[in-house]
């Protein structure tokens, strides 16, 4: 196995250059690099990943929070989406935020929408700094930065949205990515998108090369989702290549046997 150090348009081709030197070339590319998030390094709460504990939004998880207390960390827009939607499931929600104001890093729409969520509160200047549970999340210890104290609650849940940095950095810098170097891809891209025809619905920028799972911009962020939507991904590019050759000039001049040849995988 060998890392993948660069990818380039080459005529109506692709290619990966790999860490050893070699060059490949496709007629197709899936990016599933996924993102490196940023953790809390608590190992009480590490143990708890996937019981009750979560890197990322609560999307897939929210209809089974009906009355839980429900946690997220974080003070960007992206965990007051989070506590928006799991306010739809709910008990009670509350936001954590490092900061002393949820101004700094959250949109003022936001601010306001979470203000006019009656079961939705923010609790600014404060951190997780430990809990656990039998198997599954049962307590927090929240820090207080005012005030310098600990104080231990009860919650079903904890989402964790502090930071996540995409596996982009090695791709071109002209693919489009959003503010944060997530892969924009399908109606996302305009008016990067440089093709008379509308892209695939997990394409990129680059024509025939497809993102799917956690690099992907607005994408669910948990395993589930990045299976499925790697399984999505295989079928566009089984269509992607059936569209390149019906439409193909080449292949409509030539013989039978030559388009047979021309239709074997690269």
């Amino acid at each position: 196995m060998h890392r993948v150090t660069a990818l380039d348009r080459e005529g109506d081709g692709l290619t990966l250059s790999l860490s050893d030197g070699r060059r490949v070339s496709a007629r197709a590319v899936i990016l599933a690099t996924g993102a490196n998030y940023r953790r809390l390094g608590i190992a009480s709460i590490e143990a708890l990943n996937g019981a009750g504990v979560f890197y990322g939004s609560p999307a897939s998880e929210a209809p089974s929070l009906k009355g839980s207390d429900v946690y997220i960390a974080g003070g960007g827009n992206s965990a007051g989406q989070a506590a928006l939607h799991a306010g739809r499931y709910a008990r009670r929600v509350t936001l954590l935020v490092r900061a002393p104001s949820l101004t700094a890093g959250m949109s003022d729409y936001l601010i306001r929408a979470i203000g006019a969520t009656p079961n939705v509160d923010v609790r600014t200047g404060t951190t997780v700094v430990g809990g656990g549970g039998d198997g599954h999340l049962q307590q927090l210890v929240l820090h207080e930065h005012a005030t310098g104290e600990d104080e231990t609650v009860s919650a079903d849940a904890l989402f964790i949205l502090i930071g996540a940095r995409p596996q982009t950095e090695w791709l071109p810098a002209d693919i489009a990515r959003d503010a944060h170097g997530f892969l924009l891809t399908g109606d996302d891209l305009a008016p990067e998108w440089p093709l008379e025809r509308r892209p695939f619905p997990l394409e990129t920028s680059i024509p025939g090369v497809l993102a799917a799972g956690d690099v992907r911009h607005a994408s669910v962020k948990r395993v589930a989702a990045a299976v499925g939507e790697g399984s999505i991904a295989i079928q566009l590019v089984h269509q992607l290549l059936a569209d390149e050759q019906e439409v193909s000039p080449a292949a409509a001049g030539r013989s039978d046997p030559d388009r047979a040849q021309a239709a074997r995988p690269a």
